[in-house]
């Protein structure tokens, strides 16, 4: 199979994060079922410290960053995040989906990811960020819609 770690994470998302059903509260049972569904252990472990890495950004994570201002990529972060994915994350952050905190966080996980991002990987990169973002329910939401709608979204 050839799964990446963002496969496990919409694993997860599908299988538990949605609220229907609690994963395993043993970590070795969670792993034994990903393990079984034909992840790789590298990716099964990547994915899951990219979550507690999120968890523990989320809780540092301050909305100090100023609205309206404008974001400049580095080179790693273009090497990483494409113009098509900084398209999609600053038209996100217009649509008030991203807040400037939001997307500061978005960026990190998106360059832990071990390869470039391609776009609908970012966007459910965005999705888990915002399911972590109290006070950020409607954003979540709106980004849920965006992601399981087969049309394509127009946001206004």
């Amino acid at each position: 199979m050839d799964e990446n770690m963002v496969d496990v994470l919409i694993y997860l998302y599908e299988n538990y994060m949605d609220g229907e059903n609690q994963p395993p509260t043993d970590q070795g049972e969670l792993e034994a079922e990903l393990a079984q569904a034909g992840f790789s252990k590298i990716e099964i472990d990547k994915a899951l410290q990219w979550l507690d890495d999120l968890a523990i950004s989320a809780d540092a994570s301050s909305d100090s960053h100023s609205a309206g201002s404008m974001r400049i990529y580095t080179a790693d972060e273009c090497a990483k995040i494409d113009v098509e994915a900084q398209g999609l994350l600053l038209s996100l952050e217009h649509n008030a989906i991203l807040d400037p905190a939001s997307r500061e966080l978005a960026i990190d996980r998106l360059l832990a990811i071990d390869h470039p991002a391609l776009l609908e990987e970012v966007r459910w990169v965005v999705l888990l960020v915002l399911m972590n973002r109290p006070g950020r329910e409607d954003a979540f939401t709106q980004m849920e819609e965006m992601l399981y709608n087969v049309r394509p979204a127009y946001l206004h």
